[in-house]
């Protein structure tokens, strides 16, 4: 059993930066790909935004996201970081992190594990 507490949502405006946060219970943590996933607002799905893998070599980044957010974990912390930077209004949205097993899954299918979610609002 992983438990997943999110941190670091907010308002912020457009061009500014966020640094969310997922601390993990658990002995397992590090033998997770580690992923976030948003909600946009009026939308039924989670979508992937990041990836990376148990040991931090391997990250997946969505298209729209990248060259902006930074996907990174500790895991003597049992933390995995979302960097945000240069956010655009079209990133609000609830962003869950995602316990993923063995590898990095884009598919909300293939979740093990999600946290609460945190708010990120981007005003223009």
């Amino acid at each position: 059993q992983v438990q997943l507490v999110e941190s670091g949502g907010g308002l912020v405006q457009a061009g500014g930066s966020l640094r969310l946060s997922c601390v993990a219970s658990g002995r397992t943590f590090s033998s997770y790909a580690m992923g976030w996933f948003r909600q946009a607002p009026g939308k039924e799905d989670r979508k992937f935004v990041v990836g990376i893998s148990w040991n931090g070599n391997t990250t997946r980044y969505l298209d729209s996201v990248k060259g902006r957010f930074t996907v990174s974990r500790d895991n003597a912390k049992n933390t995995v970081y979302l960097q945000m930077n240069s956010l655009k209004p079209e990133d609000t949205a609830v962003y869950y992190c995602a316990a993923l097993g063995l590898k990095i899954h884009y598919s909300n299918e293939h979740v093990d594990y999600w946290g609460q979610g945190t708010q990120v609002t981007v005003s223009s």
